[in-house]
C-alpha cells in the first residue's frame, strides 16, 4: 500500500520547453512561469510560437524522442516498481511525453492534454484538474495509501508538503533555502535511498 510520487521534468527528463527552445533554435520559447507567471498567456504565447514557426505536434515529438531521458532514469524506475507502486505526476501533456514514457517503459502519468487541428498543429490545451499533483496524492491518501513524493520545483512543493514524505531533487538554490523541512538529493541512488527511508519513517 505505498506509492512513489515523481514530477518528470528534472527529475526524469529535462524540462521539455527549454530544451525543445535550444533544439529547435526559437529563444521566445526559452519563456517558463519565471518569465510569465500566468500560465495561460504563457501557454497561448506557446502555442503561437509554434504555429508561427511552422511546428506541429508530429515535429514537437519528434525532437522529445531524440531528446530522451535522462542517463539512469528508466533503471531508477525499474527498480523503484520492484517494491512500489509508481505515478509520475506531471504539468507537461500526455502528447508530449509519449516518446519519453515509451523508452521509461511506460510508467503511469498523470498529467495534462492536448488538442491538434487536422495539420497536427496544437491549437489549445486542456487542464487536467487545477493542483493536480497535490490533489493527486489528497486522493491517494483517501485511499489508505502512504505516499513519498519527489520533485525539483516550486510547483512540486504542494505535492511534496501533502504526501507522507517529500523529497526535493537537485532543486534550485532558492527552492531549498525556502523550504528547508524537504531533504536534498542529487542523484538516483540518494533518490531511492531517501524513498526508502521516508517510507520507514511513516510506517
Amino acid at each position: 500500500m505505498r506509492v512513489v510520487c515523481l514530477d518528470m521534468e528534472g527529475v526524469l527528463a529535462p524540462e521539455i520547453w527549454v530544451e525543445f527552445a535550444k533544439r529547435v533554435d526559437i529563444d521566445a520559447l526559452r519563456r517558463t512561469t519565471r518569465d510569465e507567471p500566468d500560465y495561460d498567456r504563457l501557454m497561448t504565447f506557446r502555442l503561437r510560437e509554434l504555429r508561427q514557426h511552422g511546428l506541429g505536434l508530429p515535429d514537437i515529438q519528434k525532437v522529445i524522442a531524440d531528446m530522451g531521458p535522462m542517463p539512469g532514469a528508466r533503471a531508477f524506475l525499474d527498480g523503484l516498481r520492484e517494491h512500489y507502486q509508481l505515478i509520475i505526476l506531471s504539468d507537461t501533456f500526455y502528447e508530449f511525453a509519449q516518446p519519453l514514457m515509451r523508452q521509461l517503459n511506460w510508467p503511469t502519468l498523470f498529467c495534462h492534454s492536448l488538442e491538434t487541428d487536422a495539420q497536427g498543429f496544437v491549437v489549445n490545451y486542456r487542464l487536467r484538474l487545477p493542483n493536480q499533483k497535490q490533489e493527486a496524492v489528497r486522493r491517494l491518501k483517501e485511499l489508505n495509501f502512504r505516499v513519498v513524493a519527489a520533485g525539483d520545483s516550486y510547483n512540486d512543493t504542494a505535492m511534496l508538503g501533502e504526501a507522507h514524505g517529500g523529497i526535493l531533487f537537485c532543486p534550485p538554490e532558492n527552492v531549498v533555502r525556502e523550504f528547508p523541512q524537504f531533504p536534498v538529493v542529487t542523484d538516483y541512488a540518494a533518490l531511492r535511498a531517501e524513498i526508502d527511508a521516508a517510507f520507514l519513517r511513516a510506517a
